[in-house]
């Protein structure tokens, strides 16, 4: 959200050690003004660039629901001109949405060109809309073996060479309500594997 000069500063400064070996920006589709693209080219000729993309759903209605603040579209045409850029990028998506099919999601990121994804389970957390709506009985969460099982539907669907950079994510502890099996990270671990390895 810098402007181009701090951003050029700090992004130089990030590849300057020779230990470093490329740079990762995380950033939203709607932040991504051309002369960042630029820039983004420009540092990617001296070391490698990934840009991160937070997508979530493809649903518009979905994305509205929780205030993700831009439609669809401008995810699509960012991954377009990163791509042209020579970036790659990896798209985040969220398992768990209510009345989302997470694996259409992950079919139209493929489609628009993704390299990777990273694979998130909702996070019901104190404070949040998603809470009272929680405690409403308005939404519920997913078991374990529902998500391990929507994840596995997700990664069938991708080609070979886009990578998972991550299969489930953390909520912090002191706020998450729901799902509260989430902060076992051996089970989910251990749940996901056992579904991955089912035919």
């Amino acid at each position: 959200y810098a402007p181009y000069c701090r951003l050029k500063e700090l992004f130089f400064e990030a590849i300057k050690p020779e230990y470093i070996v490329g740079i990762n920006i995380a950033t939203r589709p709607d932040c991504l003004p051309i002369e960042t693209i630029e820039l983004l080219k420009e540092i990617n000729k001296i070391k490698p660039v990934t840009v991160e993309l937070g997508l979530q759903t493809s649903n518009d209605m979905i994305a509205e629901y929780i205030n993700r603040g831009y439609k669809t579209d401008v995810y699509k045409n960012a991954v377009s001109v990163l791509k042209e850029a020579g970036l790659e990028v990896i798209t985040h998506i969220i398992i768990g949405l209510p009345n989302d099919d997470p694996v259409v999601t992950t079919k139209f990121a493929v489609n628009c060109g993704a390299d990777g994804v990273k694979f998130h389970l909702l996070h019901i957390l104190k404070n949040t809309r998603l809470a009272q709506e929680y405690e409403n009985g308005k939404i519920s969460e997913l078991k374990i073996e529902e998500y391990a099982k929507l994840l596995k539907d997700c990664i069938s669907v991708l080609p070979k060479e886009v990578i998972v950079h991550r299969i489930t994510g953390d909520g912090a502890k002191k706020d998450l309500i729901a799902p509260l099996w989430s902060a076992d990270k051996k089970r989910v671990l251990n749940s996901i594997n056992k579904a991955l390895s089912e035919k």
